[in-house]
């Protein structure tokens, strides 16, 4: 199969002008990434500008090492508070790791041992529900104890099959 030379031609325009409109759109795309790059420095120097004071550098030796002076003074302030948070934050941590053990213990105590350790060793809490309930004595009928009296003889009576009949006109 022969393609023909005028469709030859129109296929090469074709990619030659496509290639070229890709390198348009590069080009366009590049100078507006340069664009950018360029106003992120300048919001940089602004922010800068806007939010940090000039440093105000003394002239000569002394006030250079009286500025050195200030700013460690001003570092070991800020160690000093650093070393007493951390040791608030620990002691926090230890009384955190103390009251879990404490939950933990509490899961297998009673009651009465719950409380004294929640209220300290101090108060005595006794939790004796028992006490106040209302006893109730068992009443013992005579005719059981009749009816213990020799165990030989109970065994005796309830041998055979006399004794299977005598127990069920009892009951």
């Amino acid at each position: 199969m022969c393609i023909p030379l005028l469709t030859l031609i129109q296929l090469c325009h074709y990619s030659c002008f496509s290639l070229l409109h890709q390198s348009l759109m590069l080009q366009v795309a590049k100078g507006l990434l340069d664009a950018e790059a360029i106003e992120a420095v300048e919001d940089i120097f602004f922010y800068m500008d806007e939010n940090c004071a000039a440093l105000d550098m003394p002239g000569s030796l002394a006030e250079l090492q009286e500025l050195c002076k200030t700013i460690h003074h001003q570092i070991d302030k800020v160690d000093e508070e650093r070393y007493d948070l951390a040791g608030k934050g620990g002691k926090c941590d230890k009384e955190i790791e103390d009251l879990r053990i404490k939950v933990i213990e509490f899961q297998g105590l009673s009651a009465d041992s719950m409380l004294q350790a929640l209220l300290g060793s101090k108060h005595k809490v006794s939790m004796d529900f028992r006490a106040n309930l209302k006893e109730v004595k068992k009443e013992v009928k005579e005719e059981d104890k009749d009816a213990v009296g020799d165990w030989r003889k109970n065994i005796d009576d309830k041998a055979g099959m006399d004794g299977r009949k005598k127990m069920f006109e009892a009951a």
